[in-house]
């Protein structure tokens, strides 16, 4: 996939992200919507015969609220449009898969950091054929720790929607780090907040 932004300057960042997010399918309102009402599903399920709740019994740890709202965008957005929008079904499908055309597709990344994003290591490094394209669209959302201080009612934090290419994420240099962030130009100008907590 070529880079929308091959050759182009920092300054012109801004232009072409707000050029790609104005193409998508998706608008950032609904996008945000979406995004808002899954962490609120998250509170308002009951789990077991005991009707055991989240932020109330149950206080998970960021990862584990990180993986249910990494899979309640995707279903909320394939059952309000069935045949368009999936979840990811194979190794090389994106989180969120617009099955018309894989171009829009997006990636979906969380984090309890009030404002970074990060990624495994792999995002890094050079992609391995049959697995996922690590350059396109990407959502991020930030959240607060759901812990005694702030549950139940820990908030999203930050939304942001933009795209990001494979060469942003920049690996940890130790032979050990497992993880991957991105420069602030890049999360100032490829990746768009589109809601921020109050």
């Amino acid at each position: 996939m070529i880079s929308p932004y091959l050759n182009q300057g920092i300054a012109k960042w801004g232009k072409i992200t707000e050029k790609l997010i104005s193409k998508h399918p998706l608008s950032v309102d609904e996008i945000k919507d979406v995004v808002l009402e899954s962490w609120e599903e998250i509170f308002r399920s009951k789990i077991g015969k005991k009707a055991f709740r989240i932020g109330k019994d149950i206080f998970p740890k960021p990862q584990i609220m990180g993986f249910l709202l990494h899979e309640l965008i995707p279903l909320e957005f394939s059952a309000r449009y069935p045949k368009i929008w999936s979840k990811e079904k194979q190794a090389h499908d994106k989180d969120l898969v617009y099955v018309p055309n894989n171009t829009f597709s997006i990636e979906i990344k969380t984090s309890s950091n009030p404002n970074n994003i990060f990624s495994n290591r792999s995002y890094a490094q050079k992609v391995v054929k049959g697995k996922k394209n690590k350059s396109g669209y990407y959502l991020a959302v930030n959240f607060e720790k759901c812990d005694d201080d702030v549950c139940p009612k820990p908030r999203i934090v930050k939304i942001r929607f933009g795209w990001l290419d494979h060469g942003d994420w920049i690996g940890q240099t130790a032979t050990s780090g497992q993880q991957a962030r991105l420069s602030p130009a890049v999360k100032k100008f490829k990746l768009f907040e589109i809601y921020s907590a109050k």
